[in-house]
């Protein structure tokens, strides 16, 4: 990108804080794990949330991952193993900061006890972000470092629900200059 994303502006927020605002309407708490200007964003973010809504910094865990440089599974693995008791964890990336609230909702409206990996999909394309239940952490915790969510879906233990949904953003991947214009396109 050549800019820190998630810093970047996004609809009058960084894109971090979309990310923050949304989820705090049905997560009790949010872990978010760090590794490259790991301070700068932990304070950037607080001072953010903070002017719109203090109460939403309290549900605030960040964690720093020292591996940040092996992947991403790395930090899902470092977030995981930061969670309190929770039966559900909803993994996200920084680069969608476009879905509405109102996703969330849905979303976790899709759980049930038959599946374990729930995960959206638009136009029959799989997108993010996943929730994952909690007979998935230990599986994710002893896993390679180096492995990914692919590989993890393919173990015996995975139980998918692919969620087909209206949400065209569950698939927005914000990597480039022309992604981040595309996301900010209102035709989008």
């Amino acid at each position: 990108m050549g800019r820190f994303k998630p810093l970047m502006d996004y609809n009058d927020k960084t894109f971090l804080q979309n990310i923050i605002t949304n989820l705090s309407t049905i997560c009790e708490q949010i872990i978010v794990v760090t590794g490259f200007n790991s301070e700068e964003l932990k304070k950037e973010t607080l001072k953010t949330v903070n002017e719109e809504d203090g109460s939403i910094s309290k549900k605030l865990l960040f964690v720093k991952n020292e591996n940040f440089e092996k992947g991403m599974f790395t930090s899902l693995q470092k977030g995981i193993s930061r969670t309190k008791k929770t039966d559900w964890v909803l993994y996200h990336f920084v680069d969608q900061p476009g879905l509405p609230v109102e996703f969330y909702t849905d979303f976790v409206g899709q759980i049930d006890n038959a599946h374990n990996w729930i995960q959206p999909s638009y136009d029959n394309h799989s997108g993010h972000p996943v929730l994952l239940r909690k007979d998935l952490f230990d599986p994710i915790l002893q896993a390679d470092e180096n492995s990914n969510l692919r590989e993890l879906n393919k173990m015996p233990v995975v139980k998918r629900k692919k969620w087909e949904c209206y949400y065209k953003k569950v698939l927005q991947d914000i990597d480039t200059p022309e992604d981040y214009q595309r996301s900010i396109d209102p035709f989008f």
